[in-house]
């Protein structure tokens, strides 16, 4: 009798266990749904972000812990800049040396103008006293013809007018040399600039790769992982932070080809976690997958294409989830149900519910 109850007892036991598991079952799946609706199992998933350097260098610092939450743009970790700072020093140093060889150009320009007004006067000069010889040459000519003049003394005025126009030749030589003089320096002043140009955009690149030292958010979020530490030494493109954006937060769960079909871009959905089963958040749906995810050898008759499933994504609202922002924890197993028909209303334990 004692064995005959024993055996009965742990029958009634397994009976207990298998009816709490087929009404766990049969919650849990599509049919127990009313008609219009579907559901899958999922996990919370979020959209992660690397910080990495842009460059080769050591990790200086780290400034924030795995768990802590940042803002987009706040500075996350420092690499070390000295021999960037060396090189921007010397950058510097060459923009000022450019600066003043610009600054003597310009001052060179100048000289050679003065020169050139100065020839240009000494041509006037040169001209007129061309003229005067020339003008007494003709007057001893004629006088000579007359004997008034000795024949000496016609020389001599001839010789001075010859004088006179080799004088101005060589002042008007002196102006083509000033002008090109002129050129010259000019040329050294667009060269003295570039020199500038140069020497300030290699300054602008070590002071932008300096900045870029400073490794930055770029989105709002929690940190997932330190993957490096301070004093490592990084090759460009070297990750520092994993960051996972709680502003883009969803569900990724799977559904059979009838259903799939009938579910369409931004129709209501409502995720129930397992650590919060009695809470229904919503969501809406963001992407179904155009290619089945599971795909069986054939497909050639209807129960087949019933084995094929595509992926499908919920995705929270970015306010709601900044509301609960502390809240938010992804890898987290749920359900997500869908409402197909969005006429009919949401049963009564999907009514939206949602943590304080």
């Amino acid at each position: 009798m004692l064995r005959k109850k024993k055996w009965m007892t742990g029958a009634l036991l397994v009976i207990a266990i298998g009816i709490g598991g087929w009404l766990v079952w049969r919650y849990f799946q599509p049919g127990g749904l009313p008609e219009g609706f579907a559901s899958g199992n999922g996990r919370i998933e979020g959209t992660e972000v690397d910080v990495a350097t842009k460059l080769p260098g050591r990790v200086a610092d780290i400034l924030v812990n795995e768990g802590d939450f940042v803002t987009a743009g706040q500075v996350v970790a420092q690499m070390d800049t000295a021999v960037l700072e060396a090189q921007l020093a010397q950058a510097k140093a060459q923009m000022r040396q450019a600066q003043n060889a610009q600054n003597t150009a310009v001052l060179t320009i100048t000289l050679r103008e003065s020169e050139k007004a100065t020839a240009n006067a000494t041509v006037d000069q040169r001209r007129a006293e061309l003229t005067a010889a020339e003008r007494r040459f003709e007057r001893s000519e004629g006088l000579a013809r007359t004997n008034v003049i000795t024949p000496q003394q016609l020389d001599d005025d001839r010789a001075a007018m010859l004088s006179a126009q080799a004088a101005l030749a060589a002042a008007r030589s002196q102006v083509i040399s000033s002008e090109a003089g002129i050129q010259a320096a000019k040329s050294q002043v667009t060269e003295a600039e570039s020199a500038v140009d140069a020497a300030k955009a290699a300054a602008d690149a070590l002071a932008a790769d300096i900045e870029d030292s400073k490794l930055r958010a770029p989105r709002s979020g929690r940190v997932q992982y330190r993957i490096a530490q301070p004093g490592e030494v990084l090759a460009a493109g070297g990750r520092v932070l994993n960051l996972i954006d709680l502003g883009d937060i969803y569900m990724t769960f799977f559904l059979p080809t009838r259903l799939a079909g009938r579910v369409g871009l931004g129709s209501e959905a409502r995720l129930v976690l397992d650590a919060w089963p009695h809470f229904a958040v919503p969501a809406r749906i963001s992407f179904v997958a155009s290619v089945a995810q599971f795909t069986p050898k054939t497909v050639e008759t209807e129960s087949e294409r019933e084995k094929l499933m595509f992926r499908v994504r919920a995705r929270i609202d970015p306010e709601l989830l900044e509301k609960h922002i502390r809240h938010v924890k992804t890898g987290l197993p749920g359900v997500a149900y869908v409402r197909l028909d969005p006429k009919l209303e949401w049963p009564a334990n999907l009514q939206i519910k949602i943590p304080e």
